[in-house]
């Protein structure tokens, strides 16, 4: 596997699923893949969970890690062509990829959408200059409009924690004071599309994401009606995906914070977040602490699906 931005870059998925349990008994096991290679780490974004769990990952296979802060003690980079440099950006991307690729045998790249200009993030074009000029395989730790990481992970969460074959899976909007990307909420449609459930998204009108990702997937403006007999309810906030109001905030309405009122009409259902999570806002209090909470074991998981992504990229090609 010599890049990872979707779902389909791991083929089939209980394989990789089953994959992953495996490599969560015996984290150590192939070490031998990542012997004398290094991992390159790039953020040009903030982190928590990505830096530490891909970071542990390399190192539970064995590798050498580099970790690249690019907004602090690197040189500020250009990232588009034909522009004239004479600002305060003294290195264009397009010189700097390939020198990274130099020193390194994998690379993951974490670049958040500006939510400015809707072409530039939707062709994904920082991560693409790099799976283009790197010479090197890449994943996403993050893109402009994909989280393959985080959804991964909670794909592995509810296969662990389902209780049936089939789980009614329920993506909600919540509030949130800020704009931000619908990365997360992308590719967990992009995952739970592939995957044995019953995927619902319900979100206020406005909020409607990229067919792309949610293709056959039901979606229910009515967040009561769609979290009836949820098994897992997966909470995110994302800014307004549609022209002309791309990046935009379209409501605050604190009536779609998950709360026990909403919990109570589910199936006794899991609550899911990719973490940060803004208490109160997103989740109150009480159901984030609840014994259905799974923020914490999903978090965990990061580890595990990283560690799955960088196996099968140490993996020669049969």
């Amino acid at each position: 596997m010599n890049t990872y931005t979707n779902v389909k870059d791991l083929g089939d998925l209980h394989r990789a699923v089953q994959e992953a349990l495996e490599v969560k008994r015996d984290r150590f096991a192939y070490q031998h893949l990542g012997r004398n290679k290094t991992l390159l780490m790039v953020f040009f974004n903030s982190s928590l969970r990505t830096r530490l769990s891909t970071q542990k990952a390399g190192m539970n296979l064995g590798m050498n890690t580099i970790v690249l802060d690019v907004n602090q003690g690197a040189w500020k980079l250009e990232t588009e062509r034909g522009v004239v440099m004479d600002g305060d950006k003294s290195e264009h991307l397009l010189e700097a990829i390939p020198v990274m690729g130099s020193y390194c045998d994998i690379i993951g790249v974490r670049s958040f959408a500006g939510l400015k200009d809707k072409a530039f993030d939707y062709e994904e074009t920082i991560l693409n200059q790099f799976i283009r000029y790197s010479g090197k395989p890449v994943f996403s730790m993050e893109a402009a409009t994909g989280h393959p990481l985080q959804a991964f992970a909670d794909l592995i969460t509810i296969e662990e924690h389902k209780r049936t074959a089939r789980p009614k899976v329920v993506m909600t909007w919540a509030p949130h004071p800020r704009a931000l990307p619908q990365a997360v909420p992308n590719s967990f449609a992009d995952f739970m599309n592939e995957a044995d459930v019953d995927f619902v998204i319900t979100h206020p009108k406005g909020y409607e994401l990229d067919e792309r990702f949610v293709r056959g997937a039901r979606v229910e403006y009515d967040q009561m009606k769609a979290l009836e007999g949820a098994d897992f309810v997966y909470a995110k906030n994302w800014s307004a995906y549609r022209d002309p109001h791309y990046g935009q905030i379209l409501s605050t309405d604190r009536n779609w914070t998950v709360d026990e009122r909403h919990m109570a009409v589910t199936n006794n259902a899991f609550f899911m977040h990719c973490l940060p999570v803004r208490r109160n806002m997103i989740v109150t209090d009480e159901v984030i602490e609840s014994p259905q909470s799974l923020v914490i074991p999903e978090a965990a998981n990061r580890e595990i699906s990283a560690e799955v992504v960088l196996k099968r990229m140490l993996t020669p090609n049969p």
